[in-house]
């Protein structure tokens, strides 16, 4: 098939686009930046710089394609720095959800392509309930963070618009990612000890190694209903069982602890929720319908052989 890869340079891009290639897929794969465009031609995809901000360049970029599947992977997420005001750190994200999404899906209208493949996440769940959420359980349709407001609604944005404009509409609601060019930040700050336990650490993680995560894209690209998918792996756990553990493999301190209240004060109210009410995903629809499996089936194994 005709692939359209946005934010094909990203952590989760860089790994999509060979397996693309490798499968005997047509790849049109963009970025931003024309010093990576030469990088994407040798994977073996046709480049294009885009900006996906630009309305009439991605509709023009994706009409001369003419793509049977688009994969939305577009982020703006060098630099996390302090997740105290989640909005203001996903601002230029955001606008790549909402706006961005919405050029693309014009442009798949106008193209003709029917299946378009997006990025989601498993945030979006409610924090209230069972601790496994599935892909029909309630997810939040209003922030109680108020500096993460923007950020959820265009999760949101993303996970509404995509199943509903095309035809045959795909969200994969992605766990945390690890691994190579996706977690360094994360491993650094364990490190660092800038990663600490907060009110107990009862917040249930969902992760995916990055490449697991390419993998599962690459299969909803091929198969699969319209709809939601969780991806994620075998195994959520509350954050007093992965954090230690992520600090031991990294060859760090046990991280320190902290109470609610403190953490509310320097690290804000979105990372305390994080930390003490999250609730995992299921993957089962996703091994069902999309034939996918994660080759790293806990976070145990994988946090061993990827964090270095």
């Amino acid at each position: 098939m005709r692939v359209f890869v946005t934010g094909a340079t990203g952590a989760l891009g860089r790994h999509l686009v060979p397996g693309l290639i490798t499968s005997g897929h047509e790849v049109t794969a963009t970025t931003r930046s024309p010093a990576k465009a030469e990088q994407l031609r040798k994977a073996g995809a046709e480049p294009v710089v885009l900006d996906g901000l630009d309305r009439e360049a991605v509709i023009a970029a994706v009409t001369a394609a003419a793509p049977d599947v688009v994969v939305h992977q577009m982020t703006a997420l060098g630099d996390m720095g302090s997740l105290r005001n989640l909005d203001k750190v996903f601002a230029p994200t955001n606008e790549l959800r909402t706006r961005g999404t919405d050029n693309l899906l014009d442009a798949a209208e106008q193209a003709g392509t029917r299946r378009v493949v997006a990025q989601g996440h498993n945030f979006i769940y409610d924090h209230s309930g069972g601790p496994l959420k599935s892909e029909d359980d309630t997810t939040v349709t209003r922030s109680p963070v108020a500096s993460a407001a923007r950020t959820l609604a265009a999760v949101r944005h993303v996970d509404e618009n995509v199943p509903r404009r095309a035809p045959e509409g795909v969200v994969l609601r992605y766990g945390t990612f690890y691994g190579k060019g996706a977690s360094d930040p994360m491993v650094d700050a364990v490190r660092k000890r800038q990663l600490p336990m907060i009110g107990g650490g009862a917040g249930i993680w969902s992760f995916i190694e990055i490449g697991d995560a390419a993998a599962a894209t690459l299969a909803a690209v091929e198969k699969g209903a319209p709809g939601a998918y969780n991806v994620v792996d075998d195994e959520p756990a509350p954050v007093a069982e992965w954090l230690p553990y992520l600090a031991e493999v990294a060859g760090a301190k046990p991280p320190m602890r902290m109470p609610a209240w403190l953490g509310r004060l320097l690290a804000g109210e979105f990372v305390v929720g994080q930390m003490t009410t999250a609730r995992g995903a299921s993957n089962e629809k996703a091994r069902a319908e999309l034939g996918w499996a994660p080759r790293y089936a806990s976070w145990r194994e994988g946090f061993r052989a990827c964090v270095g």
